[in-house]
């Protein structure tokens, strides 16, 4: 969120820290008020529904609502209020993350664990807090509807813990369950797997009817053989899915990602909303002059800037927190929810499997890192290196123009592609192909409607009649053998 870089400052506890070393714990206590009353306001939240969203995922750090001692902090609580009401006033729920368990669940950053490992899993004190947490967040609002659902542990048990504490982490799952039950038996319960919310081993057997399973997806290929162990576990519990985390990635990932939770009937929550000097969230926060100066001693690179001089960078950075003054990239919301204008990836193509999203006579040299499952030849650009396919574009940037992943259409071949329009509109669509001059160009439709097709440059262009609001399928169909297709740029028109 701050983009420091190791050995820079990684959780809560570091980042506070390093304010204090900056400019005092006076005036550091005064900044992390500012920030909390900055960072999401009612206008972020105002946003969010406006753009079509219908929850947000609060992450909480147990030091926020319970000190040391397992006293209750209604300071804190009053934060949570705050953000309810908000949703409340602009029609969207609320689902509540124990981002940071009392001890620390993850023993990385993320949890804000103090000694850097899961002592919630060693230390029965801190169990007792996280259970009392989870009643008291229960009682508290067990009668509120804007409340979607309690989201237990975020991310619990990575990397080498994985297997070491699941069985505590399972009992730990129960204990929280029946004294969430004990005072609330109507608002849903989310369990996350162990390992970033990706191994899924612990779930053998259903909790509570009343409970949701969680899965989170960075990084990696978004196509369905990825996500498929989540969908089978889910249809054998008969438990729904959701995908809590995923983004931190170029457009080209998050239309495709996002295009296969939806097919794949997965609720999803975008992460995150806001960060700094970012292209791969919805807000990014523009470091102010001072910023670079801050991350070099954070990460010992310079020496501290003058106390007065930090203080002034870091005000200067909660005044552009707010949303009016963030660079909102409108791009990474119109990728997650197929919105013109847009750059789809021609491996983008929907999940609906054959007869729905493509029509081929069969994949040749199926490409196995990525969508393998489905009978479409995908291929790198020609020329192209032979290493391993990536998936890991977390600054944003596209896939280097001689890396592209290209579909082969042969004659009669077809692909279909979503977008969604707010309002009636015409549709310019530009094509990119990675074919010979004189080939045979494809054919492209809406909803079944043809669309006019000619040359344009390097490209293609198709141009649609009028089209109504809601969604909408273009497809592309290969009139000769072996027509690359790379991208489509999709723009309305008036």
């Amino acid at each position: 969120m701050w983009k420091f870089d190791p050995p820079g400052p990684q959780s809560p506890r570091e980042t506070e820290s390093l304010v204090d070393d900056l400019v005092g714990a006076g005036r550091g206590a005064e900044f992390w008020r500012d920030f909390r009353d900055r960072f999401i306001t009612g206008h972020d939240i105002a946003q969010i529904a406006t753009e079509g969203m219908n929850h947000v995922r609060l992450p909480i750090n147990s030091r926020v609502v319970m000190a040391e001692d397992g006293t209750l902090l209604g300071c804190g609580f009053t934060l949570i209020d705050r953000l309810i009401e908000w949703c409340r006033e602009f029609g969207l729920w609320v689902v509540l993350d124990l981002h940071g368990a009392p001890g620390g669940q993850t023993g990385t950053n993320i949890d804000d664990s103090p000694h850097g490992t899961p002592e919630l899993f060693t230390d029965r004190r801190y169990q007792e807090m996280t259970v009392a947490l989870w009643r008291e967040l229960a009682r508290r609002y067990r009668d509120e509807t804007v409340v979607a659902g309690y989201d237990l542990l975020n991310e619990p048990l990575p990397n080498e813990y994985q297997d070491r504490y699941a069985r505590e982490l399972v009992a730990l799952y129960r204990e929280i369950t029946a004294a969430i039950r004990g005072v609330d038996q109507h608002h849903l319960i989310i369990y996350e797997g162990t390992h970033w919310a990706t191994n899924w081993s612990i779930f053998t057997e259903v909790w509570d009817a009343n409970s949701m399973l969680q899965f989170h997806k960075y990084w990696s290929a978004p196509d369905r053989p990825s996500i498929q162990r989540f969908l089978d576990i889910g249809a054998r519990l008969g438990l729904p899915v959701y995908m809590g985390e995923g983004g931190e990635n170029n457009l080209e990932w998050l239309y495709t990602a996002f295009q296969l939770y939806d097919d794949c009937g997965i609720s999803w929550n975008f992460w995150p909303w806001k960060k700094v000097q970012t292209r791969t969230s919805p807000c990014s926060v523009d470091a102010p002059d001072g910023w670079a100066d801050v991350l070099a001693y954070s990460m010992g690179k310079a020496d501290r800037p003058d106390a007065d001089v930090a203080w002034r960078t870091l005000r200067d950075l909660l005044d552009r927190m707010v949303l009016a003054r963030c660079t909102y990239r409108r791009d990474v919301v119109g990728a997650l929810l197929r919105r013109p204008p847009l750059r789809i990836p021609a491996t983008g193509f929907g999940f609906g499997g054959p007869g729905v999203s493509y029509h081929t006579s069969g994949a040749a040299r199926p490409l196995a890192e990525f969508r393998a499952d489905d009978r479409v030849t995908i291929s790198r650009s020609p020329g192209a290196e032979r290493s391993e396919l990536s998936f890991d574009h977390t600054d944003g940037s596209p896939r280097p123009a001689g890396d592209r992943l290209l579909v082969a259409l042969d004659a009669g071949d077809w692909v279909a592609y979503e977008v969604r329009l707010d309002a009636p509109s015409r549709l310019l669509v530009h094509i990119g192909l990675h074919t010979e001059a004189d080939a045979t160009p494809p054919t492209v439709d809406i909803d079944n409607a043809p669309m006019n097709v000619g040359p344009d440059g390097d490209t293609l262009v198709a141009t649609s009649g009028p089209v109504g609001a809601g969604r909408h399928l273009i497809r592309v169909t290969g009139r000769a053998p072996h027509t690359l297709l790379a991208w489509l740029d999709v723009t309305p028109t008036t």
